[in-house]
């Protein structure tokens, strides 16, 4: 299987609430569409310092981190942040990779949202048994 990359639009959730209470307008909200690396292999949403930069989520810890190299690195997580494709949400945390790092869609978003890597057509779908919407078991 090749690689796989999906159109994923990151949306900062605290402006969503602020806009929900009338603190800010929705054209404040923070968004940003990203081609992103589906990788099913790691397990978070993984963002860039740019995007962090435009996005502006508030650091909620750093943790260390094993990156598919072998190294570990420390990252800043920051979030909460809406991950949004085709007709799906996902609210997560999402670490913060150092510099212009290739953006990661890792297994808990994915499972969220309920998609499938179709390995014939190299793309992310969404579930076909559920077309209508995400489900989920808790």
């Amino acid at each position: 299987m090749g690689l796989v990359y999906a159109t994923i639009d990151l949306i900062n959730a605290v402006d969503v609430v602020d806009a929900k209470r009338q603190m800010i307008g929705e054209e404040e909200i923070r968004r940003t569409r990203v081609n992103m690396l589906v990788d099913s292999g790691a397990y978070m949403l993984c963002i860039n310092e740019n995007i962090q930069a435009y996005l502006q989520l508030p650091v909620k810890r750093r943790d260390r981190c094993q990156i598919a190299d072998g190294r570990w690195v420390v990252c800043d997580v920051v979030g909460p942040v809406d991950v949004e494709f085709e007709n799906r949400k996902a609210t997560c945390n999402a670490y913060v990779l150092p510099g212009d790092s290739e953006p990661l869609l890792g297994a808990i978003p994915l499972e969220e949202l309920d998609v499938i890597i179709h390995a014939a057509r190299q793309e992310l779908i969404i579930n076909p048994l559920h077309p209508e919407g995400a489900v989920l078991r808790i």
